[in-house]
């Protein structure tokens, strides 16, 4: 056996209290009165799949085995690699283990890359360091490790820094950088979460093809079951702390026997049903146990939209570019969103939702952006028209100038992709909801615009005691709810979502797609919804743009994007989304 894990507890000292030490159990549970830990093995060449929601353990768990934890953390219990004791190792044996034997890929690549060294330096690190390489034969062994991991132009990228390159190309560096030094396990920590599903697609297939070039295990911490059911081996579901059930995949996907693995596995949307609301894990389990007493679930029906619904926003021919340095002086056009002048023309509906989908570079987010003018002024001309219907009259988006775009910011909002950043950090959630409307002068007085925003945290499934929290005091699932509220303070009547779900596992996804479409039905909101998900796409959307190279490459309703789709670049992107294990097919 490579890696046996038995009986592993992992708790963190949160401080003294009353002169007692305060303890945490973040993997483990207690049990009528006893501590149980978690216990699972991996073979040789063998890739086991960690499965549970944000908060279940299992990233606590696989960095346990390196002791790549806070220094907060204490652990017990048993790890044992090709029969040797991790947890009693010394600093100095781990640190010979690390990136040697054991590697690790990280879900952000960006944060995992130092950005003021190059690709190649950062690539010669562990090769100099472990594998006793001179300078010049770590660099060429560099540039072979990029070419193995599918990395274009190898050469050339050695010499580019981080921040140059795409989020793909960032993570092919971080696997090429973990597979330097021909390690016995691989640890992937959630390495396609945030990507594209051709870029997934991609990442997949290539882990897939150096497990058994290299002969290595893998250990793969994902969330999402329909990528896990297409890369393990065996699959092993936590929640809150503890193994809820293991076995070989196929078990796990045609036969599973706990509810909650039942839950995960029919939580994400899907590409050939679209129920009008998503069962979230508690949803599931209470289901189930009803089914179980006989009891018949009343299926919820979806609200009726009115084709005939006035138009909002009318985009004509809508177009972008950005200014690029060409020599010392001069600068060349670069368009980045309608290239070969056929610019982004729809129709968005009140009470509809437009889904655009395509690639990362395709244009989605550039349009979205131009649309709101949260581009520079001077980073280069827009073009087209982008008509806001109001009860004033018409007016053009891509013509106002700045002072008239600020009434007109409390009609149109933006919920970003990352929660974690999109908040100011040291702003509490109260704050963060009355500044937008003290600069609008939306209320009477600030006792009126506490109020409204109280309601509002509770319209989104929040309390209204965290008004005196900070951002960093809450999940991702709950950071994203309070950027929607923020933007429900200004009564907006068109929100732009740009991957607004993309980075939250598949149950907290599943209650902010479900709240996204409570307040469209309840306030008649019109949503531009921007997504590399196409299944997350069809359940939310009415119409959908599909982007490829800044262009509209095709556009029609979610059901015949999905069911007829007339471009080969569509066809790939519906064809590249992880379907899960299937019998017959290759894991």
């Amino acid at each position: 056996m490579l890696l046996s894990i038995k009986d592993l507890k992992v708790t963190f000292r949160m401080g003294a209290v009353g002169g007692v030490m305060q303890r945490s159990l973040a993997v483990g549970r207690e049990v009528n009165g006893q501590q149980v830990g978690v216990s699972f093995d991996v073979p040789e060449n063998t890739t086991v799949a960690l499965v549970g929601e944000s908060g279940s353990g299992k990233s606590v768990t696989a960095m346990s085995i390196l002791n790549l934890l806070p220094s907060n953390a204490e652990r017990h219990g048993a790890i044992s690699f090709q029969g040797r004791d991790l947890l009693a190792a010394s600093l100095p044996e781990l640190q010979s283990i690390r990136g040697k034997e054991i590697a690790c890929v990280f879900q952000d690549p960006m944060t995992s890359l130092n950005p003021v060294f190059t690709v190649g330096q950062q690539l010669c690190e562990p090769l100099i360091k472990h594998m006793g390489m001179s300078p010049r034969q770590a660099w060429a062994r560099a540039e072979e490790l990029l070419a193995e991991v599918g990395m274009p132009e190898p050469k050339r990228r050695l010499n580019a820094y981080p921040h140059e390159m795409s989020g793909g190309q960032q993570q092919r560096v971080m696997i090429a950088m973990a597979l330097s030094c021909s390690p016995k396990l691989l640890i992937a920590d959630e390495p396609t979460t945030a990507l594209d599903v051709t870029i997934q697609r991609q990442i997949m297939e290539l882990m897939a093809k150096l497990k058994d070039t290299h002969h290595m295990s893998m250990l793969f911490i994902s969330h999402d079951l329909g990528v896990v059911g297409e890369i393990s081996d065996r699959v092993v579901v936590m929640r809150h702390g503890l193994i809820r059930e293991q076995g070989p995949v196929s078990q796990i996907f045609q036969a599973p026997q706990d509810p909650y693995t039942k839950a995960l596995l029919a939580c994400r949307p899907s590409l050939t049903e679209n129920p009008a609301r998503l069962m979230v894990i508690d949803d599931h389990i209470a289901a189930q146990a009803a089914a179980e007493r006989g009891e018949q679930r009343v299926e919820a029906v979806a609200k009726a939209k009115d084709p005939n619904a006035p138009v909002v926003i009318e985009a004509t021919a809508l177009t972008k570019s950005f200014w690029l340095k060409s020599g010392v002086f001069g600068r060349k056009e670069f368009k980045a969103v309608g290239r070969e002048g056929r610019g982004v023309s729809f129709k968005l509906r009140k009470g509809h939702t437009l889904g655009v989908v395509g690639e990362s570079g395709s244009g989605k987010t550039t349009m979205g952006l131009a649309l709101l003018r949260l581009h520079e002024p001077n980073g280069g001309p827009t073009g087209g028209q982008a008509v806001f219907h109001g009860a004033e009259g018409a007016t053009d988006l891509m013509t106002l100038s700045k002072q008239g775009w600020l009434p007109m910011r409390r009609r149109i909002q933006v919920v970003f992709q990352n929660p974690y950043a999109s908040l100011n950090p040291r702003f509490t959630i109260g704050q963060t909801l009355l500044e937008p409307m003290q600069i609008h002068g939306i209320g009477a007085n600030d006792a009126e615009r506490e109020e409204r925003a109280k309601a509002l945290l509770v319209k989104v499934g929040l309390d209204p005691s965290v008004m005196q929290k900070y951002p960093h005091e809450f999940s991702g699932g709950q950071r994203q709810r309070v950027a929607i509220a923020r933007c429900l303070t200004l009564n907006p009547e068109v929100l732009v979502l740009d991957e607004a779900v993309s980075a939250l596992d598949v149950s907290v996804q599943a209650q902010v797609l479900n709240l996204l479409k409570d307040l469209q039905d309840e306030l008649g909101l019109a949503y531009i919804f921007i997504s590399h998900d196409l299944a997350v796409v069809r359940f939310i959307s009415d119409e959908v743009l599909v982007m490829k190279d800044g262009e509209v490459v095709e556009q029609a309703s979610a059901e015949e994007i999905l069911h007829h789709p007339k471009q080969d670049y569509t066809r790939r992107l519906i064809g590249a989304v992880p379907k899960g294990w299937r019998e017959g097919a290759a894991a």
